[in-house]
């Protein structure tokens, strides 16, 4: 703990992972990438659990005379009233941009698909075989287009969620959603969900955007209303935090990083799962990282010698 609160930068962020029938909470230093703190659960954890766990770093934090400025996490409700209860309403709660945005892309995906389907329903059934009459080939036809632009939606559907689109595939966006106007709002509307995240604009820029955007969507039919209802959640405005902290992380990358390394050290060891087995994996991870500087020394001064070796066979 000394040594990795001695660079400690004054931002964390936490977050839970799900390991079989435990979970392991975690704080990493959201500037450094070092784990700062861990806690294995036999348990689904609860708000009790988080505030235990935020009270036991911030013990740490007091004993060497640190102060937290601002922590980062998922969308998730374990975390804001224990933040609160444990450091007070002068740290500022950063929620995870990439969650925040996942979850409107998922929104806008669906809505895509929604259209994908009704397509599907306008197409008339037909039999089986080579279309004889001509009312039969005029079916088939219309069909085929309609499979086309199915087709085509689905191939291309990466379009109404990507954050920026090069001259091509505007044109192709703009081929594939001809006679589909809400389509082309949709991706309109993710446009401007990408412009609140400009580091260039503080949180209170963002805010109005966000009502102007708002105020757009209420404006829209009931069906598109509905599938971006995301945008009315109060989670999106604590995305925004960061806008006015330059230091503040937008995302918990540093503990997600954390957890794909743990689930990468449990993948070879699945039938070995008890409490005291995951915390000891975690803290030789830990002890690794604190002697990571002495085997990089010895991996030059290795390379070294393999090369001055080289350079006398040759």
């Amino acid at each position: 703990m000394d040594h990795v609160l001695a660079e400690f930068s004054g931002y964390i962020a936490a977050d839970e992972l799900y390991d079989g029938p435990f979970c392991v909470l975690s704080i990493v230093d959201n500037h450094h990438f070092h784990r700062l703190i861990y806690e294995v659960l036999d348990h689904d954890p609860t708000q009790d659990d988080i505030r235990r766990f935020l009270g036991r770093f911030k013990r740490h934090l007091d004993t060497r005379g640190l102060t937290l400025v601002g922590i980062t996490t998922d969308g998730s409700s374990l975390y804001p009233d224990p933040i609160v209860r444990v450091f007070g309403h002068g740290v500022k709660h950063q929620l995870c941009e990439f969650h925040v945005l996942q979850e409107i892309t998922r929104s806008v995906l669906k809505a895509v698909t929604h259209t994908r389907k009704r397509l599907k329903a306008r197409k008339i059934p037909c039999g089986r075989g080579r279309p004889r009459s001509r009312k039969a080939r005029s079916i088939a036809r219309k069909n085929k287009r309609l499979q086309q632009r199915i087709k085509e939606l689905f191939d291309h559907r990466h379009l109404f969620v990507k954050k920026k689109l090069t001259a091509k595939e505007k044109r192709l966006l703009r081929g594939i959603t001809r006679g589909f106007p809400a389509l082309r709002m949709l991706r309109s509307v993710m446009d401007q969900v990408y412009s609140l995240f400009d580091r260039r604009c503080r949180s209170e820029t963002a805010l109005e955007k966000l009502g102007r955007l708002r105020a757009r969507v209420r404006r829209l039919e009931p069906r598109l209303h509905e599938a971006l209802n995301k945008l009315f959640s109060p989670n999106l405005e604590k995305a925004l935090t960061f806008l006015d902290d330059r230091l503040l992380p937008a995302t918990s990358n540093a503990v997600e990083r954390g957890n794909r390394r743990h689930r990468k050290m449990q993948r070879g060891i699945y039938r070995v799962r008890t409490q005291d087995h995951i915390s000891q994996r975690i803290a030789l991870d830990l002890y690794r990282d604190l002697n990571l500087h002495e085997a990089q020394r010895t991996i030059q001064t290795l390379h070294a010698a393999r090369g001055r070796q080289y350079r006398k066979v040759g």
